[in-house]
């Protein structure tokens, strides 16, 4: 009656945050990790960020973890903190009626870029109570650029954060919030741990290290092969989706309420009292699971606990004895393996627990086979464990290293957790990417690196741009520009005055397609091919102009342009950015690559070295920096450079 309970209440709660996904957000499923990071590098997919990925991404984690998967909280905290961000940037919601005036002062690229930079460092800082560790991930993983007054933006919010939770700790101290604020602000206290170590604890750790890169990369590459899978069945329709989730849940509560059995009973301590060994009907160390009075199924308690008491088990010290060997074998095989199998399905999930548990409970392995042999407590070794698996998934360094001291409490365990990270970090990186990345690639969002392949060291700008090439006149039929925005779905048009405004073809500029519509919706139009810029910025403001935010703005299918005004002209002056980037066509397309990426540039106008000729031979967009068009292109070219 015990698994049946369990199970069923697991899987109403896996369906619940699987419909959420299917139906009303499937961008919610997932970390939203890789996506945030995509985002902050110039990509912006559809939804990742709405009002409504927002609300599933938080119920829907909500209902995920309560289910018992896998999964961790972390990933999606990230991405809602991202959300928030993104729906102050854009103005509010028209479509759900939450708009503030003030707002409109945050709707450009830039600012709204920073404060989803905020919103990302926000989440790690609300997720782990780590406000300089939420800085230091959205310095060292989520942004693309980062400049001085980002900084401490970021630290203004985190430190924001951490007063907030402080508050929220301190009213529900009582207990009437339930498990929410345990451990203060300190998650995982380890501080009271023996923390000398030895020459011979410098081997240990440095094998913990070899080994975290080597699961870690072994981990990254499973997790790539099930995402690829997953996919197949995904795309078959939501049904299958949620079916999906059914069938992990299932076997999630398999193997959480069966493996417990496998396990003995153990003696509670003589030195604990009765009420904290075991623990029935409520969170905590010891589980009486089947076991008689008196008794514990350490199994159990990892198993049929919250995820961070679970983390706490394993990091508590002075209790050598409290897990079998067998006990923490089985229970890493377990969350490896389910750990990969949840993420991918339809729920919004983190791997940053998944990650920590698999590495605390190899790590305390280790700490028990020595034994005497080193003078680090076995939960050190479980720190050290979860850090070198953590290295060797998110090849993170400096900001995970300050996130598990600020979890621990642990200063003096800095100089062991670098050694460690650097390590596995180093050993993974030799066999394969981040996980992040590879979710990146694999979602095939064109996610620009911060330096240049090096077969781009023997191309210029002019071999890789798209065509064929579509300009305006500075003064443009209306029909024209109606049939270009038809037939393609470029962002940016050149902008090119001839005679006789000009003496000979000069490149006026770059226009945008969400500027174009603007203008043509407006219908300043006139019969005569003259300039009229002044009567547009009359009719127009600035403002009209701006970056719409999700799904609004101007759309083509709202355009109502009559067959007579299709022979009439419209004046692009007034909306065309006179002074794009340019770059000679004989640029090498390596600095070209870079000096798009440091830029956060869209278009990259080429224009040519000799006069006489077009005043723009292309623009070059990010899909063109991408290796697939590259080498799509030029496919000799890598083992020419080889």
């Amino acid at each position: 009656m015990g698994f049946v309970a369990n199970t069923s209440i697991n899987l109403g709660l896996a369906i619940l945050a699987a419909i959420l996904c299917a139906y009303i957000a499937p961008a919610a499923a997932g970390s939203g990790i890789p996506e945030v990071k995509a985002y902050l590098n110039g990509i912006d997919a559809h939804s990742i960020l709405a009002p409504s990925t927002l609300f599933v991404k938080i119920f829907g984690s909500i209902f995920g973890v309560a289910a018992g998967f896998v999964v961790g909280k972390e990933g999606p905290m990230v991405h809602t903190g991202a959300c928030i961000a993104n729906l102050l940037g854009q103005g509010g919601s028209k479509k759900y009626h939450l708009t503030w005036r003030w707002l409109r002062y945050f709707k450009n690229d830039r600012d709204r870029r920073d404060l989803i930079t905020c919103g990302a460092a926000a989440g790690v800082a609300g997720a782990f109570r780590a406000p300089v560790g939420g800085v230091l991930f959205a310095l060292e993983e989520a942004a693309s650029w980062w400049r001085s007054a980002l900084l401490w933006r970021t630290f203004f919010t985190t430190a924001v954060v951490a007063v907030v939770l402080r508050g929220f700790i301190e009213f529900c101290r009582s207990g009437r919030c339930g498990l929410f604020g345990q451990g203060g602000l300190i998650m995982f206290d380890v501080n009271s741990a023996k923390n000398s170590y030895s020459s011979a604890d410098l081997l240990a750790v440095i094998f913990l290290g070899v080994i975290g890169g080597i699961f870690g990369s072994f981990y990254n590459y499973l997790v790539d092969k099930v995402l690829r899978t997953y996919s197949i069945i995904n795309e078959r329709g939501p049904i299958f989706k949620v079916l999906l989730v059914a069938a992990v849940s299932l076997l999630t509560s398999c193997c959480s309420y069966g493996l417990p059995w496998l396990s003995h009973c153990i003696p509670c301590p003589s030195y604990l009292e009765a009420d904290r060994c075991p623990t029935v009907g409520r969170s905590g160390n010891y589980k009486n699971f089947q076991c008689p009075a008196g008794h514990y199924n350490d199994l159990a308690s990892l198993f049929l606990n919250t995820n961070d008491d679970a983390i706490r088990n394993l990091f508590s010290s002075g209790t050598s004895k409290e897990f079998h060997l067998s006990t923490l074998l089985v229970f890493f095989v377990a969350i490896y393996c389910l750990g990969i199998i949840t993420y991918g399905i339809a729920v919004p999930s983190g791997l940053f627990i998944p990650v920590i548990l698999a590495g605390a409970s190899y790590g305390r392995l280790v700490g028990n086979l020595l034994g005497a042999l080193s003078d680090l407590d076995t939960g050190l070794f479980a720190l050290l464990g979860a850090a070198s698996f953590l290295g060797g998934t998110m090849r993170m360094t400096v900001s995970l290293c300050v996130i598990l001291l600020e979890l621990t409490n642990n200063l003096l365990m800095l100089p062991l957790v670098m050694l460690v990270l650097l390590i596995s970090k180093t050993v993974a990186d030799s066999f394969n990417q981040g996980v992040y990345d590879q979710i990146v690639k694999l979602k095939g969002l064109p996610y620009l690196e911060a330096h240049a392949e090096p077969y781009m060291k023997n191309l210029v700008a002019s071999d890789v741009v798209s065509g064929p090439l579509i300009t305006f006149s500075g003064v443009e039929k209306v029909g024209n520009i109606m049939h270009a925005l038809r037939l393609t779905r470029h962002n940016g048009f050149p902008v090119i005055d001839e005679p006789p405004l000009t003496p000979a073809p000069e490149l006026c500029g770059l226009v945008l397609r969400s500027h174009l519509l603007v203008l043509l919706k407006g219908k300043k139009f006139t019969k005569q091919k003259t300039m009229t810029g002044s009567d547009i910025m009359r009719r127009f403001k600035a403002h009209d102009f701006a970056k719409a935010g999700s799904g609004k703005g101007v759309k083509l299918e709202d355009l109502d342009i009559k067959e007579e005004e299709m022979e009439m002209f419209v004046d692009l002056h007034p909306i065309t950015n006179t002074s794009p980037y340019t770059v000679v066509e004989t640029m090498s397309l390596a600095k070209a690559a870079v000096l798009f990426r440091q830029l956060a540039l869209r278009h990259l106008c080429v224009v040519p070295k000799t006069p006489g000729r077009p005043p723009i031979v292309g623009i070059l967009t990010r899909h063109d920096f991408m290796p697939e068009h590259v080498l799509g292109l030029y496919p000799h070219i890598v083992n020419r450079h080889k």
